[in-house]
């Protein structure tokens, strides 16, 4: 009796395997280098991320706070508006003091008539832009006191500053004019430069524009 021999035909021959590897090894470099690309381009949209957060948050906080500028005369009729823009000013000094002598001096202050006030002589709300220095990071907080330098609020609007905001400011028909003369400006700007720690781009930066409201 005969018995027939079958054949395996499981595995692969030497020409395949080397095959294999050559392929394996040029479809790996693209690869590679698309993840690496990804990689860095995921970092970058991070910071860009954290950058435009802080552009969103502190644009929110200034156009409202441009617009409740305006603090009055409420000594004589008709009431006129007293200066309620002050720059590069210390904490304790000033019209407006906001702070102690530890709390750094405000690259940009503003002032209004508290509405909430009950007195026959409205209180003052008092908002000053101060840069924080927190490590390595410069930070632009937002101050804000009522009716008194002690501050009741201490919010942290923007992260990463490249240098000190420098305000501008401009009448309604959009020509310059100095922040701290009368009349109350109308247009307010505020330029800032960020740039996330590690970040080896281009440097965000976002101007914040707030209109005064009140007359």
């Amino acid at each position: 009796m005969r018995y027939r021999i079958r054949r395996d035909d499981r595995g692969v021959t030497l020409i395949e395997l080397l095959m294999a590897v050559v392929l394996l090894g040029i479809i790996a470099a693209p690869i590679t280098a698309a993840l690496i690309t990804f990689l860095r381009n995921t970092n970058e949209l991070q910071y860009r991320l954290a950058e435009s957060h802080d552009a969103q948050i502190s644009s929110a906080y200034f156009a409202q706070d441009v617009e409740s500028i305006g603090v009055h005369d409420w000594s004589l009729p008709p009431y006129v508006m007293k200066q309620s823009v002050e720059q590069n000013v210390g904490a304790t000094s000033g019209l407006y003091p906001c702070g102690t002598a530890s709390t750094p001096s405000a690259v940009l202050r503003l002032a209004w008539d508290d509405p909430t006030s009950a007195l026959a002589t409205p209180g003052v709300v008092i908002v000053s832009y101060v840069v924080q220095v927190v490590g390595t990071e410069r930070q632009l907080h937002r101050l804000r006191c009522v009716s008194s330098s002690t501050i009741s609020s201490d919010v942290i609007v923007a992260h990463n500053l490249d240098s000190d905001p420098v305000a501008t400011c401009a009448t309604a028909a959009g020509a310059p004019q100095s922040c701290t003369i009368l009349p109350v400006p109308q247009i307010v700007n505020l330029p800032l430069t960020v740039r996330k720690v590690g970040n080896t781009g281009t440097a965000l930066t976002v101007t914040l524009v707030g209109q005064r409201r009140q007359t």
